[in-house]
């Protein structure tokens, strides 16, 4: 069992009498000792009041918490899986956009995807943009998903989401977009649900409570067999992903303040820029939903010191996010065949 001994006194003493309460009745009050948490007005969802994301001490020291968590989590907002939506009746509403490279996570790709097929109450469409020299998963995509390529301009040019997010809104015929990760499997009301808060005149929705983080092993589980065990054991549970993972913007919103940057070229930071434009809006912030993140190796550059996306996102996050929407609002961002030019020019 991981955790000192002065650990696992510290999570029996403080922290699983108040688990035990709360798995059994209000599982999205959950948090850290020190967090604190404010209740929407109807009591559904609560929003976390402190900066960047954390994950539950606990269940670290005592993984059994983490499993209950989740089973308790999932039995109220369950994953499902199918191979194919079923046949909509009116408009597409809800648009997941999903950007993509390579052929290691086709995989996860696909079970993502069959949880987005399973959503119920919201006529959903899904675009998987391939961000790549030449298109390698458009054969092994379903059916019903609407496929995008974007070559690279240089040959080397590392992953840039936010183009490929841009692209996907481009081709998006719902009112409301989804951004989401090709690892992260969703609730099957996850679409009508975010609908629903659209539909109450908010422009920028954010859900998740928690993203339980499964391991290798169980996540290998998923991928072959599209079906979540109800014993799962989380490796880790995230709190405050705000525009991490997965995130719902107003189609006119996301285009008003100017999309996502496309200058973030590299490993992160363009998710945390764009979340800063994006409270300029109308937000709904209170969270009251689960996902589950499928395992893969880290990603190459996340760890690094001096990462230049995050040094880029500390220089931006200076200024005003109003004059950042002037800057970009004047661009053709999400153009599938040419993105940020003044990236391009620098990398020549």
């Amino acid at each position: 069992m991981p955790g000192s001994l002065k650990q696992k006194l510290g999570v029996m003493l403080f922290d699983w009498p108040r688990y035990e309460r709360e798995i059994g009745s209000s599982w999205i009050n959950i948090r850290n000792r020190h967090e604190r948490l404010r209740a929407s007005d109807d009591g559904r969802g609560a929003a976390c009041q402190w900066q960047w994301t954390s994950d539950l001490h606990a269940p670290k020291i005592f993984p059994s918490l983490g499993r209950r968590l989740m089973k308790r989590a999932l039995d109220d907002w369950p994953i499902r899986f199918a191979k194919a939506p079923a046949a909509a009746v009116g408009e597409v509403q809800v648009s997941f956009i999903i950007g993509h490279r390579g052929l290691e996570r086709i995989p996860h790709l696909l079970a993502t995807l069959a949880t987005i097929a399973a959503q119920q109450g919201a006529n959903c469409e899904c675009i998987v943009v391939e961000q790549s020299e030449h298109s390698q998963v458009a054969a092994r995509l379903p059916a019903w998903v609407r496929y995008v390529h974007t070559p690279l301009p240089v040959p080397d040019m590392p992953y840039c989401r936010a183009w490929t997010l841009n692209v996907g809104a481009r081709e998006a015929r719902g009112k409301l977009l989804v951004f989401h990760d090709n690892d992260i499997l969703v609730p099957a009301a996850y679409a009508a649900e975010l609908w629903a808060r659209f539909a109450a005149g908010y422009e920028i929705v954010n859900l998740k409570r928690f993203i339980f983080y499964l391991g290798p092993d169980q996540s290998a589980q998923v991928q072959s067999g599209h079906a979540l065990s109800p014993g799962a054991v989380p490796e880790s549970i995230m709190q405050n992903a705000e525009a991490g993972g997965s995130s719902a913007v107003a189609r006119d919103a996301f285009f008003a303040i100017g999309g996502y940057d496309e200058s973030f070229v590299g490993w992160g930071g363009e998710d945390n820029e764009f979340w800063e434009r994006a409270l300029t809006r109308r937000v709904w912030p209170y969270t009251y939903m689960p996902l589950v993140h499928l395992w893969h190796a880290p990603q190459p550059g996340k760890a690094a010191l001096d990462q230049s996306t995050a040094g880029q996102f500390r220089a931006l996050s200076g200024s005003d996010p109003r004059e950042r929407i002037s800057r970009l609002v004047n661009r053709r961002f999400g153009n599938p065949h040419r993105m940020d030019p003044e990236w391009i020019a620098s990398h020549a």
